[in-house]
């Protein structure tokens, strides 16, 4: 059985935000690496470090889930039941990835406002 339409767009969608919340966390470690290569001993720029590095982890591990996921409905033989409880999953991975993204954004925006 292939992967019902309403599933695909879900899949879909959480690749795209995936790809830009890896993109937005390596833009925002590079500024951190910046300023701490100017200011090592600086608390908050640390802080920005681990947070950004362990959003990128979780984009990698998020990536894994989905990819499991996505072999746990293909086989054939597949049902309902088990569709619907991907369906269920994949909605929640967003809301994670939604919220790792806006954790990432936050941090860009104060790093843009220093001087």
């Amino acid at each position: 059985m292939p992967i019902p339409p309403e599933i695909q767009v879900l899949i879909n969608r959480l690749n795209q935000e995936l790809v830009e919340t890896e993109q937005e966390a390596t833009e925002g470690l590079s500024i951190v690496r910046q300023v701490l290569s100017l200011f090592p001993e600086n608390a908050i720029m640390m802080q920005f470090f681990a947070a950004l590095s362990n959003t990128l982890l979780f984009v990698e591990i998020s990536k894994r889930r989905i990819q499991i996921t996505i072999n746990r409905i293909s086989p054939v033989n597949v049902n309902a039941e088990e569709i619907q409880e991907a369906g269920e999953d994949l909605g929640t991975e967003l809301g994670r990835v939604l919220e790792a993204k806006l954790g990432v954004r936050r941090i860009i925006n104060r790093l843009q406002e220093l001087p």
